[in-house]
């Protein structure tokens, strides 16, 4: 494994995408923002840049939103794996999603103590259509929420996979 130029250490990051994901949304531009640690009412989370990223480009569906999206987005078909209550891509979807990202996506990042805020305020102020959550004024929030809604529905109807 290569060493990551993404620091351990607590921060915003932003998606950009080379290749549009969606033939609505523009190429090149930063499209998807995220935080790490995320703060929750009575907690932290333990995360840090570089292990959400890692995660981002690694992970499955069923740990990362941008994942979902993307996949959604990109028209891999999410399926429920292990018990059946866990949606990710499989195996090959997943693979598959890897790769693209890797073609694709590039992360920029700004450390920041205490990145909630500045999260909010970013999502108020730019054009970010793969965020959801705060993002309800985007134009594209509707489409996506009911793309993954459906995406859920259909991988409900299906046997549970690998």
């Amino acid at each position: 494994m290569r060493p990551s130029p993404v620091p351990a250490v607590a921060g915003v990051y932003g998606g950009h995408f080379e290749q549009a994901p969606h033939a609505d949304l523009g190429a090149g531009r930063l499209l998807y923002v995220g935080i790490a640690p995320r703060h929750m009412a009575n907690r932290t989370s333990t995360q840090n840049l570089r292990k959400r990223v890692r995660y981002h480009y690694r992970g499955n569906a069923a740990g990362s939103t941008l994942r979902l999206t993307l996949g959604c987005l990109l028209g891999i078909e999410l399926r429920r794996v292990g018990s059946g209550k866990r949606m990710t891509f499989g195996k090959a979807g997943e693979a598959t999603l890897s790769q693209w990202m890797a073609d694709n996506a590039r992360v920029c990042w700004l450390e920041q103590r205490e990145p909630w805020d500045l999260e909010s305020q970013l999502i108020t102020e730019l054009d970010l259509p793969l965020n959801l959550d705060q993002n309800h004024h985007n134009a594209f929030h509707s489409r996506l929420k009911k793309l993954r809604a459906q995406a859920r529905h259909r991988a409900r109807e299906l046997p549970v996979g690998a």
